[in-house]
């Protein structure tokens, strides 16, 4: 089976879409394009799918590069025999590929191979054997002895630990263990005598057992950073029977052998030094792999959400990175984000200057006609909401609401911000930062390393190569899906528009510099280093709005504007008419003669067309805008304000494993535990919800959560 009838049948697909994929993508396209404009030739498949055809064919490529390798090194070995080589082409992982390799890989030094080098290859032979013969075992090791092997017994140990490397070597063996324990094994955690844990971290591991195969993922990336931090011993346990099982499939002793016992013993030591430590490393990677991969998509998962939440454009926002003794932070900016003011406050102790402060920001927002108050989570947070809710019943229409302030500092700090708003302080620009999130979440967040937005959880105990490249995943669709405006998008945000990368969005950036604004789409190619490829690539996500082309300013491919046109003159609309007059008439046209006769009639493909279609209805459309807008506030509430019963409505700020944590409008985010939701419901950050509160400790500082109606699962 190839690489693509491997792939179609895993993810359930027909092997001609998979072939076309990897096709396309060996020629260069991204995912993003491909899964937008070239429906016809994948047959529809979806971004995710695309992406997940994508990283399968870099793991079966990977594994095919070391299948040529570890093929070539048997074959210079001379040991390559057909049956082998056959077992080698048909292996499927890298397990049962290295499981394959193990008795041929040029090994260290070992007891076995100090006593081959003695010449005790061929006793270890006849206790793997179990010849039958009358003889005793004294005499059949007596053509062994040599000076370096004076007594039968040296001679019968060294065959046997040959003949335990073997056994421990064998594939088969191998893959049967290593099934037994995914089965039956269980990992046992205890404190470790001397771990210094006063915060009780992992307490609910100091006697701690579970079966592998029921272990949660949270829980195995828990045990394994308790463990890198030395509070935790952690092993894997394999019952006798299991391995036992495994082994005797292969190798079983023959009660009419005389070396019955010496492989009862070879079997035993293989177990026992070689081959439960190698499936206790086996299994633990299998975990920790498994473990990294659940948290990768939770993670990759809450980024998505947070980047599609709706923008707040055309407001004017002033923005407070809160805190104590260096004050807060205070900026103003316009709708297009341009920083109008700055300043800085001291309203919290130890300056405690409330009244200055107040009359500061009513000032600033009587100045500046702002619309909204957005105040980062941080430090000081609550006592800046206080301020904020004060303000905002004084002046009528305003409202405030909370931002993330996670990765600000980041920002700030980066020589993106310094080339951006290079006349402000370093902590002036967390102000800057805050206020932009809420006009346009995306534009703002593609400027920070999506490891530092803080959405996940184990985060930092996760492969970071891996972690880095799911989360580079999303952004890039997010970017794609949402469309960029050429004449105003920051270079990090040009930098994830499908076929340009960071060092062309560079130079995108200074040729508009230099000539004010892009005119069309057309005129991207004017940028050097901008090639047809390129362009083919980026175009589509690209808007240029009241440009040449009226189509500029839509998600139409340029590639696809004779078709659109097309489509206009059927309907007897010209490019100039309005989203509404186009509605109703295409959807005329569409009831004549059906949407595939129209696209034959065009020539076109019936999902391309669908798509023309809607972007002539929705020109531009922000898919954001479809998606409850983020919760405005006009008060504060405190921990002593929340009561048993009480229901409000807040926005998911992080889902994991156990549940989901809202923000209802005070410091500490609430838990809706995962036995409150639905099963048929599914959250993700940035939705809004309504929530019961269930519970109220202010001592551990904690809101238990519920969803409303009846009770759910027995409670």
């Amino acid at each position: 089976m190839d690489d693509v009838q491997r792939i179609a049948a895993q993810l359930d697909v027909r092997p001609e879409q998979v072939a076309a994929v990897v096709q396309l993508l060996d020629d260069g396209n991204t995912v993003p394009f491909v899964a937008r404009y070239r429906k016809e030739m994948t047959g529809a498949l979806d971004e995710e799918q695309l992406w997940r055809i994508n990283s399968l064919l870099g793991r079966l490529r990977a594994l095919d590069e070391r299948r040529q390798v570890i093929v070539a090194s048997i074959e210079r070995q001379g040991k390559l025999g057909p049956e082998l080589h056959r077992r080698l082409l048909a292996a499927e992982s890298r397990a049962e590929l290295e499981d394959l390799y193990r008795p041929y890989k040029p090994a260290r030094r070992t007891r076995a191979s100090t006593a081959r080098e003695k010449g005790l290859q061929g006793l270890a032979d006849l206790i793997l054997q179990q010849v039958h013969t009358a003889e005793s075992v004294e005499r059949l090791a007596a053509p062994f002895l040599t000076d370096g092997v004076p007594t039968a017994e040296e001679a019968w140990q060294g065959a046997r630990d040959i003949a335990a490397e073997i056994v421990s070597s064998d594939p088969d063996v191998r893959q049967r263990a290593r099934r037994e324990a995914f089965r039956w094994g269980v990992l046992r955690c205890e404190q470790v005598d001397a771990a210094q844990d006063d915060r009780a971290v992992y307490q609910l591991y100091y006697q701690f057992e579970k079966r592998v195969n029921r272990l949660q993922p949270h829980q195995v990336l828990a045990i394994n950073r308790g463990e890198q931090e030395g509070s935790l011993r952690v092993r894997v346990e394999i019952q006798d029977r299991d391995w036992q099982r495994a082994v005797l499939a292969v190798y079983r002793p023959d009660d009419r052998s005389p070396l019955a016992g010496q492989l009862v013993m070879a079997i035993d030591d293989a177990a026992q030094r070689l081959l439960l430590p190698a499936i206790e490393r086996d299994v633990r990677r299998a975990l920790a792999e498994h473990a990294e991969d659940h948290a990768i998509k939770v993670f990759a998962a809450n980024l998505r959400g947070l980047l599609t939440q709706p923008p707040l454009a055309d407001c004017t926002v002033l923005g407070i990175d809160p805190g104590y003794r260096t004050g807060c932070k205070v900026a103003v900016v316009d709708p297009t984000g341009k920083v109008l003011d700055t300043t800085t406050i001291y309203p919290h102790e130890p300056q405690a200057a409330w009244e200055p402060a107040r009359r500061t920001l009513l000032a600033q927002v009587e100045r500046y006609q702002v619309d909204l108050i957005a105040i980062g989570n941080g430090t000081a947070s609550r006592e800046t909401e206080l301020l904020a809710a004060e303000l905002v019943r004084e002046s009528g229409s305003l409202r405030y609401l909370v931002v993330s302030e996670a990765g600000a500092s980041v920002y700030s700090a980066s020589a993106l911000a310094r080339s951006e708003l290079p006349d402000l302080d370093v902590s002036m620009r967390g102000a800057v930062s805050i206020a932009r999130r809420v006009q346009d979440p995306l534009a703002e967040l593609v400027k920070i390393d999506p490891r530092s937005i803080g959405v996940g959880l184990y985060q930092h105990d996760v492969d970071q190569r891996r972690l880095d490249e799911a989360l580079q995943q999303v952004v890039e669709s997010v970017v794609n899906q949402v469309g960029v405006d050429l004449n105003t998008a920051s270079p990090a945000l040009l930098a994830y528009v499908a076929g340009i990368g960071p060092r062309l969005a560079e130079r995108i950036v200074a040729y508009r510099e230099e000539r004010a604004r892009f005119p069309s789409r057309a005129s991207l190619l004017d940028v050097p280093g901008v090639g047809p490829k390129a362009f083919e690539q980026a175009a589509g996500f690209l808007r240029v709005r009241d440009g040449a082309h009226p189509l500029d300013g839509s998600a139409i491919h340029p590639e696809s504007y004779g078709i659109a046109e097309a489509v206009l003159r059927r309907a007897g609309l010209a490019l100039a008419t309005t989203s509404a007059e186009r509605q109703s008439a295409l959807e005329r046209l569409l009831e004549e003669p059906g949407i595939a006769a129209l696209a034959e009639e065009l020539a076109a493909g019936v999902p391309t067309l669908l798509d023309v279609l809607e972007q002539l209805v929705r020109p531009g459309r922000d898919p954001r805008r479809d998606l409850p807008a983020p919760i405005l506030r006009r008060d504060v509430l405190s921990l002593e304000d929340l009561q048993p019963g009480m229901r409000l409505r807040g926005t998911v700020r992080n889902v994991v494993d156990f549940g989901v944590f809202v923000d209802i409008g005070v410091k500490r985010d609430g838990l809706l535990h995962r036995r409150q939701i639905p099963a048929a419901v599914r959250l993700g950050v940035g939705d809004v919800i309504e929530v019961v509160v269930r519970s109220v400790e202010p001592e551990r500082d904690r809101i238990g959560l519920g969803w409303p109606g009846e009770a759910l699962n027995g409670q």
